[in-house]
């Protein structure tokens, strides 16, 4: 072994190599970039969510989700709301009411969401009644100091009992009026939802149906590895069997925090209820596929399906 190879710091798991490309999407190598001294964080995290049993909830209600809340399970039995946007799209806000939220679909200014949402969890524990963080800052912890993350806090093998809205009037007490930048804020928030519904099939984990106008969409966050899930998916379309129907068909899918989201466009005249069952047996059928894969590899026209559903996805931060 040279001696440059044996000195070399061994690569921290999930963190970016400094020649990898920056998963920022800018296009530059990550030393370059949000790597490089100064920069906006020195590890980007790409799976933040990783180890919590919770993880496909969260990465939904981070990118997605336009209005729910969930109780968060605090191992210190203290009570935290988890919401997908707040006022201001705050990071943190203790309600004069004395309910303590910390939001998802926040500003970031490092490359650990994990770490973010636990720093903003800190501090709502810690504030006064009216306030609220806009933003979760620098860190300023001691150098060589481990980081809390959200891993730390919450009970990691607890499932999210997701509670969806059709606007956001749960941002305020039932007896306050809103008044001023919140009255502001909720009024644009509320003009920007898209409907939303959770399926409810048997088997059916963090599958949203979302009405976006012109159509509505399937949007499942999945939490199989990518490739593993891939070459499933391909085996049901070299099989014709990846649609939930007639009014339905596979559209692509977008990565998000390391998970993969595949999305089926579907036909909006039928309501979200009508692809409960649907769901459910499209979902009967990838397990079969991901079953059989340990035994039967792809076949060829498996792996040419395969490589058209690498060349429908994007990525998503």
């Amino acid at each position: 072994m040279s001696k440059r190879a044996a000195t070399k710091p061994a690569q921290t798991e999930g963190a970016v190599g400094p020649r990898q490309p920056c998963p920022c999407g800018s296009g530059k190598r990550y030393k370059a970039c949000h790597g490089k001294a100064g920069g906006a964080a020195d590890v980007i995290v790409t799976r933040p969510f990783e180890g919590l049993a919770a993880e496909c909830e969260l990465v939904a209600l981070r990118e997605f989700v336009p209005s729910a809340t969930a109780t968060l399970p605090m191992r210190d039995g203290s009570a935290i709301t988890l919401a997908t946007v707040l006022p201001m799209a705050a990071a943190a806000l203790h309600r004069n009411d004395g309910i303590r939220f910390v939001g998802l679909q926040v500003q970031t200014h490092s490359g650990d969401i994990s770490r973010d949402l636990a720093r903003a969890i800190e501090w709502v524990q810690e504030a006064g009644e009216g306030q609220s963080l806009s933003v979760v800052g620098p860190e300023t912890a001691e150098a060589g100091a481990v980081p809390t993350r959200l891993q730390d806090l919450i009970d990691t093998d607890a499932a999210l009992d997701v509670e969806l809205h059709g606007d956001f009037a749960w941002w305020l007490p039932e007896d306050v009026d809103p008044t001023g930048e919140v009255a502001l804020s909720l009024e644009r928030a509320n003009a920007a939802i898209m409907p939303t519904d959770r399926l409810r099939g048997e088997g059916v984990d963090s599958a949203y149906w979302v009405d976006a106008g012109e159509k509505a969409h399937l949007r499942w966050v999945r939490p199989e590895p990518e490739e593993k899930l891939l070459a499933a998916l391909a085996r049901l379309a070299a099989r014709g069997e990846l649609a939930l129907g007639e009014e339905s068909r596979y559209a692509g899918s977008f990565r998000a925090h390391g998970l993969l989201v595949p999305v089926w466009d579907l036909d909006r005249e039928l309501h979200a209820r009508e692809w409960d069952e649907p769901a459910a047996a499209l979902g009967s059928r990838l397990d079969e596929a991901l079953a059989s894969l340990e035994d039967e590899p792809l076949t060829s026209t498996e792996r040419r399906a395969r490589d058209g559903l690498r060349g429908r996805q994007i990525t998503i931060r």
